[in-house]
């Protein structure tokens, strides 16, 4: 079959899941959307591999997000539907890397960063609710929820979650050498949610930025990482 026939069968398939995800709840309208496009614009510039790693975040966070659901509500942290704005400052940063990856080898690692940022970011957040964190910048026990909040359960699940995204690069063929995958995931994707949590602690707990700026930030600085990590 044509190349270009399967790319567009793998299309109807991103429409099919962001319907499944609007319908579920688990992203609005526009987040749907925005997704879809992101998501077809990474299938015929950098390939089918790059957009499934994005799909494995995609289902590794919404897992996580469901995880203790009632709990979650009970202490007023359950975040449920996710917007346009979580899609873009989470994913814009991949978006960029992989339209751009084939061309530029080094960018491979800038997708992989980002992504596994966003992985770890989201699960530390959503597993690490689940014990009483401490602020990153002074240690001091705060509630679960608090901007800048740092756990060892949230930490663990979120560099297992970078791990993940390392292997699954792997496997599909994104970075053809495991160890090397793996490296950038991990170290990228904690380096990315630990600048996360201290721009939280920082900025967004005096309201100077926003959590989709902070998202938004890591994910930048994951993406760093991992172009650095390429190219030394």
């Amino acid at each position: 079959m044509d190349e270009l026939m399967i790319n567009w069968g793998y299309v109807l398939i991103l429409f099919i899941l962001g319907y499944f995800t609007y319908k579920r709840g688990a992203l609005d309208l526009l987040g749907s959307l925005f997704m879809i496009l992101m998501g077809i614009v990474i299938i015929f510039s950098a390939g089918v591999s790059w957009l499934m790693l994005l799909l494995i975040f995609l289902i590794l966070t919404l897992g996580a997000t469901k995880y203790a659901k009632a709990y979650k509500t009970d202490l007023g942290e359950y975040e449920g539907q996710r917007t346009a704005k979580n899609v873009i400052s989470n994913g814009i940063v991949a978006f960029m890397m992989a339209a751009f990856g084939g061309y530029y080898f080094p960018l491979v690692g800038g997708f992989i960063g980002a992504i596994a940022t966003a992985t770890a970011d989201t699960l530390a957040s959503e597993i690490g609710v689940l014990h009483t964190p401490r602020l990153i910048t002074s240690l001091k026990k705060v509630p679960p929820g608090t901007d800048g909040a740092v756990s060892i359960l949230g930490t663990a699940a979120g560099i297992a979650g970078a791990g993940v995204i390392g292997i699954a690069a792997w496997i599909l063929g994104v970075v053809p050498d495991p160890i090397t995958a793996i490296m950038i995931s991990v170290i990228s994707g904690t380096i990315g949610c630990f600048m996360d949590s201290f721009l939280g602690a920082v900025l967004e707990r005096r309201d100077v930025l926003t959590n989709e700026h902070v998202n938004l930030l890591a994910t930048v600085t994951g993406a760093i990482v991992g172009v650095l990590i390429v190219i030394f």
